[in-house]
């Protein structure tokens, strides 16, 4: 179980590439990283059915990175901040952990455009399903992306994680409701680590 807030372990790193808890401190940097993404990320942000929204880093996300955290400490879910060489790139969110006869979490993330590519976001996502498997306990964990989104898609596939679906019209992202193709893995498919099935980071 992971409670009361306590600090992710040091050891959540591979290579260049790392993830720890969110802090409220990284406020203003995920801040700035959104306002100067918001092209690139704007296709595949959530948003809210008859409610304009604010624009991502156009206000403080210390009450988001509040919640996010209560959560945590609620055992509701995982807010990481994505590293690299130290410098926070991105950020990855385990949400919706389920326990009693599921034992379940959703995987989300976004990364800054200049780091995509080179393999930081696979890395990113191998560390945390490990750690969420095998700190947290869970026995499933699955990423839901919009089939348009060939980025994602390549994530998926260099983990070699499962294709479960098509959920139609399933979540409200840039002002609709959107397919998403539903990808799983669970612990009986992991052998050694997830880390191990990609490539180091350039």
């Amino acid at each position: 179980m992971f409670s009361g807030g306590a600090e992710l372990p040091s050891s959540l790193g591979s290579g260049r590439v790392g993830i720890r808890l969110i802090h409220r401190r990284d406020a203003r940097t995920l801040e700035r990283l959104l306002r100067e993404n918001r092209a690139w990320l704007e296709p595949w942000e959530a948003t809210y059915p008859g409610i304009p929204g604010p624009t991502p880093g156009e206000v403080s996300l210390r009450p988001t990175i509040k919640r996010m955290l209560r959560q945590f400490d609620e055992g509701r879910g995982v807010p990481f901040v994505i590293t690299y060489d130290g410098a926070v790139v991105g950020q990855l969110s385990a949400s919706d952990v389920s326990r009693g006869a599921l034992w379940s979490a959703s995987v989300g993330y976004w990364i800054d455009a200049g780091h995509a590519g080179r393999n930081i976001t696979p890395t990113a996502v191998a560390l945390a399903i490990d750690y969420l498997f095998a700190t947290v306990g869970l026995h499933r964990v699955e990423i839901c992306i919009r089939p348009e989104n060939a980025a994602s898609l390549r994530i998926v596939e260099k983990l070699a994680l499962r294709y479960e679906g098509r959920r139609l019209r399933y979540i409200h992202i840039d002002g609709a409701w959107r397919d998403h193709d539903s990808f799983a893995i669970t612990r009986e498919e992991v052998s050694g680590s997830m880390v191990d099935r990609l490539a180091p980071p350039s």
